[in-house]
C-alpha cells in the first residue's frame, strides 16, 4: 500500500480510538473503554499512577458518581516514529454534573489535554501512554433536570448505569 495513503488509514484509526474513548466514558461502556487502551499502559493523571488495567476501574467509578457527563475531544496532533508506534496530543474539554444534598443538579467544566503515545499491535491502535493535563476547571451549578422543560421540551438523559436503551455500540 502507498505509504502516504496507510499513514491517513492510521491517523483514522488512532482518532476512532479518541472518539471511542469520549463516547465509552459518557455511555458507561466498561469493555468500550477498555478497548482504548493495551493492558499494559502507563497511565498518569496526577491522582491515578499505574496501568490501564488497574485505572479502568477507577475512572469508571469516577464517571459513575455522575448523573450526567459529557467529554468531547478535538485538535488531535498525530506524528509516527514508525509503522507501529505514534505520539499524539489533543484537547478536551469535559463536563459533569451530580445530584446535590438538595435534589438540583450541580457540576464542573473542566479543559484540559492528552499527551498519548500510541502503539499498533497485530493490526490494531490503542493508547499505550497517557498524561492527562488539566489547564482549566469552572464551576456549573444549577443544571437542568431531567425532566423537559415544558417551553423548551428537549430530551434529557440520566445515564446512571451500564446498557442505557438508548446506547448502541458502533
Amino acid at each position: 500500500m502507498d505509504p502516504a495513503l496507510q499513514e491517513l488509514l492510521d491517523k483514522q484509526a488512532i482518532t476512532e480510538v479518541l472518539a471511542r474513548y469520549a463516547r465509552t466514558l459518557d455511555w458507561l461502556d466498561d469493555a468500550g473503554q477498555a478497548s482504548c487502551y493495551w493492558p499494559d499502559a502507563e497511565i498518569d493523571y496526577g491522582f491515578f499512577k499505574g496501568t490501564a488495567a488497574d485505572f479502568l476501574p477507577v475512572v469508571m467509578d469516577i464517571e459513575r458518581q455522575s448523573a450526567r457527563r459529557w467529554h468531547m475531544l478535538g485538535g488531535q496532533i498525530i506524528r509516527f516514529h514508525s509503522r507501529a508506534t505514534a505520539s499524539c496530543e489533543c484537547y478536551g474539554v469535559f463536563g459533569g454534573a451530580r445530584h446535590q444534598e438538595d435534589g438540583t443538579l450541580a457540576g464542573n467544566l473542566y479543559g484540559g489535554r492528552y499527551l498519548d503515545e500510541f502503539e499498533k499491535r497485530d493490526g490494531e491502535w490503542r493508547i499505550s501512554k497517557r498524561l492527562y493535563v488539566l489547564d482549566w476547571s469552572h464551576p456549573l451549578p444549577d443544571q437542568p433536570g431531567f425532566t423537559p422543560n415544558p417551553a423548551f421540551p428537549l430530551p434529557t438523559l440520566e445515564i446512571a448505569e451500564s446498557g442505557h436503551p438508548l446506547y448502541r455500540v458502533l
